[in-house]
């Protein structure tokens, strides 16, 4: 497994900027101020409203994965709640992103596990299936496959291709050497008359 860097350690904003502006999640949120994720993807795809999939993801998804699944973009049935929150928890996931909804945001945001998604509901899930665990799936019209780098804050997320992932670190930390140089020449900055 690809061993990404910590969570809070690079901006989205920057991460997509060394990606010539691409592969950010487009409408997907965190649901509460201040999370922030940074793992490799553990891909569902399931039909929207429908969470037997992330129930299944939960038999083999890994320490540090991030749990990403296309749920359609339907916000009228939640993917997820406390109880799934609870259990990812345990499992210590890096983070879960949904192309969907969630629920029970007050107790989502005390759990501490970051999670990201397009929309908040009381409405339940289905749990019926189907479901496809572990594919290529998209999530707010971003490609993402099973170990691309996923990473999350209070802008949102974006994804990198696993393959690209060393190159996009490198540029990344050089975008914020050269943000940190431009910080500096705006505090030298002196008001005319």
């Amino acid at each position: 497994m690809h061993h990404y860097p910590p969570p809070g350690a690079f901006p989205v904003a920057t991460v997509s900027d060394a990606m010539d502006r691409f592969g950010v999640a487009d409408g997907i949120r965190p649901l509460w101020p201040g999370a922030v994720l940074s793992g490799p993807a553990f891909t569902v795809w399931t039909r929207p409203g429908d969470n037997k999939g992330l129930h299944a993801a939960f038999e083999t998804i890994r320490r540090g994965e991030v749990l990403v699944v296309n749920g359609g973009g339907d916000v009228t049935r939640a993917l997820i709640g406390e109880l799934v929150v609870q259990k990812a928890r345990a499992l210590e996931i890096g983070g879960i992103v949904l192309d969907g909804a969630a629920r029970d945001v007050v107790e989502l945001a005390g759990l501490g596990v970051p999670v990201f998604a397009r929309g908040v509901t009381p409405a339940g899930p289905w749990k019926t299936g189907p479901y496809r665990v572990g594919g290529p799936i998209a999530v707010g019209g971003v490609p993402v496959g099973p170990g691309d780098w996923v990473v999350g804050d209070d802008d949102g997320v974006a994804v990198v291709p696993a393959g690209e992932a060393d190159d996009v670190i490198a540029g990344t930390r050089r975008l914020l050497e050269g943000e940190t140089e431009r910080r500096a020449a705006n505090q030298r900055l002196v008001p005319r008359d």
